[in-house]
C-alpha cells in the first residue's frame, strides 16, 4: 500500500507544477494583451488631450487661417495618395517574386533572392530617403518630362515636370520599394505553407503549374496576401524620414510630377523641432488624424480577412 502511494506521489507532484506552470502562463499573457490596449489607449488620449486646443482655436490662428479642417485635409489626401502608389507598385511586383521564389525558381537561386529581400528590410528608411533625393529623384525627370509631354492632359501627369525629380510620384516608388520586402515576405511564407496535396491533386488533374497556383495556392494564400498589404499600407502610411527628403512640399495639386503636395508624417517631422504653442497643437492633432486612419485601415484589413478566410481554403 505505501509502495503503491510512494509510486503516485511523483505524479502528483509534475501535475501540480505543470497546473501552477499554466496558470503562470496565462497570466502572463493576460498581462501582456491588458499592457498592449494600455498603451494604445494611453497613446490616443494623450493625442486627444494635447490635440484639444487645436480644435477648440478660432480658424484665423490655425495655420492656413482657415480652421483645422482645410489645414489637415491636404495632409490627408497626400498620405493616402503617396500610400496608394506605393501599394499599386509594390503589390503586384511582391506577389510575383513570392511566387518565383516558392514555386518556380531552384533552391539555391531562391535563397539568395529570399535573402536579398529580407535585407531591403532591414536597410533604414533615411538611406531610402537620400538615396531617392540624390539618385532616383534625377533619374526620373526625363521620364517625368515624357508624361507631361505626351500624357499632359492627364490631370494627374499635367507640366511642367518638376526638374528636381521630387515629387509625390517619385515619394511613391520610394514607399513602394520600402514596403516590398513585407509583401514578399509573407506572402511567400503563406505560399509555401499551402497544402501539398492540393497541389498535387491539381496537377494530378492535368492543371498547368499557373494553373496549379491559380486554383489551390491564391486562394488558400488570399487572407495572408491581404494581411501582408494591409501591413505594407500601414508602414507607407507612417514614413516620415524618407518622404520628407524625397518630397518637395508645397500647397495641394492634383499632378503628381510636379512639386507640391505634402504627407503628415512628413509635415510632423518637418515643424516638430521648432514648434511651440499652438503650431505644436496643431502637429499633435495631425498626429492624432494619422493614428485614427492608421486604425481604420487595420479594422477594414481585419473585416477583410475574416470575410475571405473560410473561402481560403484554410479550413
Amino acid at each position: 500500500m505505501s509502495t503503491t502511494a510512494s509510486a503516485q506521489k511523483p505524479g502528483t507532484k509534475n501535475s501540480a507544477a505543470g497546473r501552477a506552470g499554466d496558470s503562470i502562463f496565462s497570466g502572463l499573457s493576460l498581462a501582456a494583451g491588458i499592457l498592449i490596449f494600455a498603451v494604445l489607449a494611453a497613446v490616443a488620449l494623450f493625442l486627444l488631450l494635447q490635440a484639444l486646443p487645436t480644435f477648440a482655436a478660432p480658424a484665423d490662428e490655425i495655420t492656413g487661417g482657415e480652421g483645422f479642417f482645410s489645414y489637415i485635409w491636404p495632409l490627408v489626401l497626400g498620405t493616402l495618395i503617396a500610400a496608394i502608389i506605393a501599394l499599386l507598385i509594390a503589390t503586384p511586383i511582391g506577389i510575383l517574386v513570392a511566387l518565383y521564389i516558392s514555386h518556380y525558381a531552384p533552391a539555391r537561386i531562391s535563397k539568395s533572392v529570399g535573402y536579398v529581400i529580407d535585407l531591403l528590410a532591414a536597410i533604414p528608411s533615411v538611406i531610402y530617403g537620400a538615396w531617392g533625393a540624390t539618385v532616383l529623384a534625377p533619374a526620373l525627370v526625363p521620364f517625368y518630362n515624357w508624361l507631361a509631354e505626351n500624357l499632359g492632359f492627364i490631370p494627374i501627369f499635367a507640366g511642367p515636370a518638376s526638374q528636381t525629380g521630387k515629387t509625390m510620384m517619385t515619394a511613391g516608388v520610394v514607399l513602394a520599394i520600402m514596403i516590398l520586402p513585407i509583401i514578399t515576405s509573407m506572402s511567400r511564407e503563406i505560399f509555401t505553407q499551402t497544402p501539398k496535396l492540393h497541389e498535387e491533386a491539381a496537377l494530378a488533374l492535368g492543371a498547368t503549374r499557373w494553373e496549379m497556383i491559380r486554383m489551390s495556392v491564391l486562394p488558400f494564400a488570399r487572407p495572408g496576401i491581404i494581411s501582408s498589404v494591409m501591413l505594407a499600407l500601414g508602414r507607407a502610411l507612417g514614413e516620415t524620414m524618407a518622404v520628407a527628403l524625397v518630397l518637395s512640399s508645397g500647397p495641394m495639386i492634383a499632378s503628381l510630377i510636379k512639386s507640391g503636395n505634402q504627407t503628415i508624417a512628413a509635415e510632423i517631422a518637418l515643424n516638430f523641432p521648432e514648434a511651440y504653442g499652438l503650431r505644436l497643437s496643431e502637429l499633435i492633432a495631425a498626429g492624432l488624424v494619422l493614428f485614427l486612419i492608421t486604425l481604420v485601415v487595420n479594422m477594414i484589413a481585419r473585416a477583410i480577412i475574416a470575410r475571405y478566410k473560410e473561402f481560403s481554403g484554410a479550413n
